[in-house]
């Protein structure tokens, strides 16, 4: 689905990414793993075009997007939830899903929105910026999802969130995986959330791949390694 290769970026007079390589199944999950400050964000970024490529190739369904503008990475299947949410604070909750469904043409709200979170349907008047940071990154997701898409990126989706919130983002996460066939890129920093819902692993460190492979090959090591503070 995505597939990642021999990708750099530089920030300013710094080499940020290393030849980064990087496989994301059909219908898997994948975990993008580290410490803050070693390139995850970087990444889903470039893979975003929100960020330009110095050099390497990224390739989404078979074609290389890496010259495509972000709009059309979304429009070709990307749904994208970056840190922080960044949904828009004075637009009501139906205006923030109306928005993103109207970028791909489209006009009603998938269903499989309000099945996933009634909390957004029940506060659909409500300013996006009045509601709690679990019900902010519901409705970040579910705007990604209003784009139908082939490929779900979640950066740091239970950064500040609650940990009832964390479950049921877990719930959901496996759920669009597993049952939906959703292909998920996911950026995470709880180990057990990790475990989990993903099914393998990729650990940057400095801005290199250090070690991949199925979620059950995570070793105490690796961790001890390349995840511990």
């Amino acid at each position: 689905m995505l597939s990642i290769s021999g990708l750099n970026q530089y920030y300013g007079e710094s080499h940020t990414l290393w030849d980064v390589d990087l496989d994301v199944p059909t219908g898997s999950c994948t975990c993008l793993m580290g410490r803050n400050g070693v390139g995850k964000t970087t990444t889903l970024k470039t893979v975003m075009g929100m960020l330009p490529a110095a050099s390497g190739e990224i390739r989404f369904d078979g074609q290389a997007i890496q010259k495509r503008t972000p709009e059309a990475r979304a429009r070709a299947g990307i749904g994208y939830v970056p840190q922080g949410r960044e949904i828009f604070p004075l637009l009501s909750v139906e205006e923030n899903l109306r928005l993103a469904r109207t970028s791909i043409g489209g006009r009603d709200i998938p269903s499989i929105v309000h099945e996933l979170f009634p909390v957004l349907r029940e506060m659909r008047h409500r300013r996006g910026g009045d509601l709690s940071g679990g019900q902010q990154q519901q409705l970040a997701i579910g705007r990604a999802l209003c784009l139908e898409p082939k490929l779900l990126i979640l950066d740091e989706p239970t950064e500040g969130i609650q940990p009832n919130i964390v479950r049921e983002i877990g719930d959901i996460i496996r759920r669009l995986n597993r049952e939906q066939g959703l292909t998920v890129l996911l950026v995470e920093q709880k180990l057990p959330f990790a475990r989990r819902v993903a099914d393998n692993f990729t650990i940057l460190d400095r801005g290199r791949v250090m070690a991949t492979g199925a979620m059950g090959e995570l070793s105490d090591e690796l961790v001890k390694n390349h995840l511990t503070v």
